[in-house]
């Protein structure tokens, strides 16, 4: 049976803690990988935990967004960590992304759109005249001019980025209830699956409070 896929965000500077959520979330009904973003991966220890890792499917969020030689010299600088995923902005334009993508070697590159903290009012203040749903679905296209592996996007975008992007998509911004924090843009884990999303990235619905029973509870939730 296919196990449904979920990265579990490891949003710390604790490394105790870090540990503790890969110790259990382990188990047989999911697979599972590990998301480390900004908070962890610019920590003291940070760098040194991931190095260590052995045997986990890993995710670098760097998020990188810059000059074309910028992003493929930071891709390079970061390859000893042996990431299997690695984020860059789709907005860093087509140039860098092609760059990322040259660079990135066996390590599966991740184009980011529109974040899922942002709505179309959000986005508007930027300077944005355009839906989100519009945004994405051009960022789509730019990845997949560029050869990317893998798209994050909202689930509630999921459907669109399909039309025109077969390969990996992956979405944030789930929670098990309505209660959406700083996200804008949320789905359920179910409603994600069913939107055809490849890999769920979850944090606090899972590392806040017991990590075990939250972990059955999307199980539970799921089936």
């Amino acid at each position: 049976m296919k196990k449904n896929k979920i990265f579990i965000a490891c949003d710390s500077t604790n490394i105790n803690k870090v540990r503790k959520i890969i110790k259990e979330t382990h188990n047989s009904k999911l697979k599972i990988g590990y998301k480390f973003g900004l908070e962890f991966l610019n920590s003291k220890k940070g760098r040194i935990f991931v190095s260590q890792l052995k045997n986990v499917t890993t995710f670098g969020d760097y998020k990188f967004a810059d000059i074309p030689n910028t992003c493929a010299s930071a891709i390079k600088a970061v390859e000893d960590l042996k990431f299997n995923y690695l984020t860059i902005h789709i907005s860093s334009g087509l140039e860098a992304l092609k760059a990322a993508k040259k660079a990135s070697g066996k390590t599966k590159l991740i184009g980011v759109t529109i974040l899922t903290s942002l709505d179309d009012k959000a986005i508007k203040e930027i300077g944005y005249n355009k839906k989100v749903e519009k945004i994405v679905y051009q960022q789509a296209k730019l990845a997949r001019k560029a050869k990317l592996d893998a798209i994050v996007c909202s689930a509630k975008e999921v459907k669109i980025v399909k039309k025109i992007f077969k390969k990996e998509i992956i979405t944030p911004g789930i929670r098990f209830n309505s209660k959406a924090s700083d996200q804008k843009r949320i789905l359920t884990p179910k409603q994600a699956f069913n939107n055809g999303s490849d890999w769920l990235v979850i944090g606090r619905p899972i590392t806040e409070g017991n990590i075990q029973n939250n972990i059955q509870t999307l199980i539970d939730h799921l089936n």
